[in-house]
This record gives structure tokens, sequence and C-alpha cells, in this order.
């Protein structure tokens, strides 16, 4: 992105406008460790979605907020952070949360075709609902300041997949704070959607990385085997590069219908923030290299 040094500079520029804000992201950056892992206990043969991935998620904001970074105020820039380090709560639930949440979410007519009692499934199709009812529920213990707050972070964190983010009513342009500041939600969604979307490199799965022999599930030892393809996510003024390695060609197919995805993901992200906010994203492809 240009010359602009963007590591860590959301958490840099919110220790700078708010060092209250800024605390208070730590501290429950600190008391989030346990609860990310415990994805694991549901989800065993996942790719990582522990600290690791909400860490990669927020430096893949900064890349793309890059120049733009003094435009956000200190309450968006604690609302993104945030989002980022809950947007995955909702995959490592207790079965208490788990029961008590299903109570409060809609789920249409998800159960015609889908087993009320595949936990598994329902945490896994519905986690970025799950993981807003966790932000509610714990929101005092992680210190979140206010109730625009916490519906803030709520929604950026849902907006991670599938919520509609041109809607006005869920996703304002302009969410009111305490202090006078306001919160572009649309455009704060859009971030962590694509940055949740382009962390697909081999260094998303440290742990099964070279150990994908002992996997039991077809459909995960697919996901694997593409992470572990994925070289490099390069994110460039323009586009998206993924650089792949050439080899099974089946797992290389799964890698085209990847970048069709994310091609997808990018461009409702681009109509979201450009038709409904000042902001823009630059990059307007995705482009597969293969090795």
């Amino acid at each position: 992105m240009g010359n602009v040094n963007s590591d860590f500079a959301m958490e840099r520029r919110l220790r700078e406008l708010s060092p209250d804000l800024h605390r208070r992201f730590t501290d429950a950056v600190f008391a989030l460790q346990y609860t990310l892992s415990r994805y694991k206990l549901i989800f065993p043969e996942y790719t990582d979605h522990t600290n690791l991935h909400s860490m990669s998620v927020i430096d893949f904001c900064n890349r793309l907020i890059g120049s733009r970074i003094e435009q956000l105020n200190a309450d968006e820039l604690y609302a993104l952070l945030m989002g980022c380090y809950f947007h995955d709560t909702g995959m490592g639930i207790s079965m208490k949360d788990y029961e008590e949440f299903s109570g409060k979410l809609d789920f249409g007519d998800y159960f015609d075709t889908h087993s009320r009692e595949d936990c598994a499934a329902v945490i896994r199709d519905f986690h970025q609902e799950y993981s807003g009812c966790f932000i509610r529920k714990y929101a005092e213990l992680f210190e979140i300041p206010s109730g625009a707050h916490i519906q803030a972070i709520v929604q950026i964190a849902r907006g991670h997949r599938r919520t509609n983010l041109m809607d006005e009513k869920e996703y304002p342009f302009a969410f009111p704070m305490p202090g006078g500041n306001t919160v572009c939600l649309p455009y704060l969604a859009a971030l962590i959607r694509l940055a949740d979307e382009i962390d697909v490199a081999a260094a998303r799965n440290p742990i099964l990385l070279y150990d994908i022999e002992t996997l039991t599930d077809a459909i995960e030892i697919i996901e694997n085997k593409k992470v572990k393809a994925v070289k490099d996510l390069k994110v460039t003024d323009s586009s998206f590069v993924m650089t792949v390695e050439e080899g099974d060609p089946e797992i290389l197919e799964h890698l085209r219908r990847m970048k069709v995805k994310m091609q997808t993901t990018l461009d409702t992200c681009r109509e979201a923030v450009c038709g409904r906010t000042p902001y823009r994203i630059l990059q307007e492809k995705v482009i597969l290299e293969i090795i």
C-alpha cells in the first residue's frame, strides 16, 4: 500500500487519541486468549481461529485503511479493533450459552433442512450471530464503556459475514456515540469482512500445517490443504494477489473457486463502502498467481 507503514497503525493511533479506550482494548485482548481457543472443543480440525487469526484480521484492516487512518476517530478505531478480536467468539461458546443464545436468534427456515441436534453445524452457520450475543452478555466483563459501543462492536463483528451492509437500519452511516463522535458502520464492517476473507495464507494454520495426515474430516482436509497451498496474500494498491503452489489439481480447482468467492466479497464490500460512505476501497480485483 504505497510507502505507508500500516503495522499496528490502529493500535498506535487509538493510544494517541484515547489512552482509556486503548487500555480497555488491550485488557480485553488479554482476557480473550482462552475464549478464542475454545473453538477447538467444537471444531477440533478447523483452521486457526485463535488470537493469531484475530491479529491477522487487524493487520489486514490496517493495510486496507492505509493513509486514511487519520480520518477515523477513537470510537471507530476502538470498535473495529474490538470487532476484529470478538468476531469469532461465537465459535467457542459453552453449551449453556449456546442454548441461551439460540433462544434469541431468528433461524428462519434453517431447520427445515438442518438438524437441531447438530450443534456444531448450527454454530458454524450462525457463528456471527452467536458472537454478537456473546459480546452483549459479557460486555461488562470486557469493560465496554457504553451501550452505543456495545452495539457498534456487535454490528462490526456480525458484519464479517452474511449481514446486509446496505441495510441503513442495521448499518447506519453515522452511528452516534457518547461524546459526540459517530461511527461509520458500513465502512468498518466492510473492512473486517474483507480482512477475514483474505486471511488465507499458510501461516493461518501453524499447528496443522505439516500434520494434515492426522485429520479425519474430508471437508477439513481440503480446507487445510487449501491453506497450505496458499503461500502468500499480498495487498497492493489495486488488488489482492494470492500466490498459490501448483500441485494437486483438485486443490487448485478449489483455490480457483475460493478466488471467485473472494472477488464476490470484494465487490459486495466495495459497493457498500462506495455507495454509502465517503470512504473508498481501492482494490478492485483478486488475482491468482500459480507458482
